[in-house]
C-alpha cells in the first residue's frame, strides 16, 4: 500500500507540474523560484516565532535559531530576485530529470526479477534521462523551450509512473 501511495502521488505531482510548465513556461519559472523562496521562509518564521513565544523552564534562554534566520533571509532573497536564481534552477531541473529517468530504469530493472518487462517500458525513462542530459548541456539557449521540454518530460514521467504502478501493483502486493 505504501508503494501505491508514493507512486500515485509522484505521478500526480509530475503531471501537474508538466501541465503548468507546458501552458505557462515564462511565468512558471519565476513563480517556481518564488515558491521555493516561500518554502524557505515559512519554516524559518515558524522556528523564530517558536523561539520568541515559548516559555523557558530554565532561567536562561536558549540560543537564537540562527539557521532559521538564515532560511528566512535566503527565502526572501529568492522571492525578491527570482531572475537571478532562474539560471541555477535550470541545472537543478536538468538534474531532477536525470534522477527521475535513472530511478525509473532502476525500478524496471528490479521489476524484471519477478515479471517480464517489455522493451517499450524502457523507452520513456531513456527519453526522460536524455532530456535531463540535454537540459544540463544547453540550459540557457532557449529557457522557455527548456521549460516546455521539461514540462513534457515531467508529464510523461507521471504517465509512465502510473502505467508502471498499474502493471506491477499486483505483483508488489503479493511480495
Amino acid at each position: 500500500m505504501r508503494f501505491f501511495q508514493g507512486a500515485v502521488i509522484r505521478s500526480a505531482f509530475a503531471m501537474v507540474l508538466g501541465f503548468v510548465l507546458i501552458l505557462w513556461p515564462e511565468a512558471a519559472i519565476l513563480y517556481l523560484v518564488i515558491t521555493i523562496g516561500v518554502l524557505f521562509i515559512l519554516p524559518g518564521l515558524f522556528a523564530i516565532l517558536n523561539y520568541f513565544t515559548r516559555r523557558s523552564a530554565s532561567a536562561g534562554r536558549t540560543m537564537f535559531p540562527i539557521e532559521a534566520a538564515g532560511s528566512v533571509l535566503f527565502g526572501a532573497w529568492l522571492v525578491i530576485t527570482p531572475a537571478f536564481f532562474v539560471n541555477i534552477l535550470m541545472y537543478v531541473l536538468g538534474a531532477l530529470l536525470v534522477i527521475a529517468g535513472v530511478q525509473q530504469l532502476v525500478s524496471l530493472i528490479a521489476a524484471r526479477e519477478w515479471n517480464v518487462v517489455p522493451f517499450g517500458f524502457y523507452l520513456m525513462p531513456i527519453l526522460i534521462l536524455a532530456t535531463g542530459v540535454m537540459i544540463l548541456a544547453y540550459p540557457f539557449e532557449a529557457m522557455a523551450n527548456t521549460f516546455v521540454i521539461f514540462g513534457v518530460a515531467s508529464l510523461f514521467y507521471g504517465i509512465c509512473e502510473l502505467i508502471n504502478w498499474y502493471k506491477f501493483k499486483k505483483r508488489i502486493e503479493e511480495l
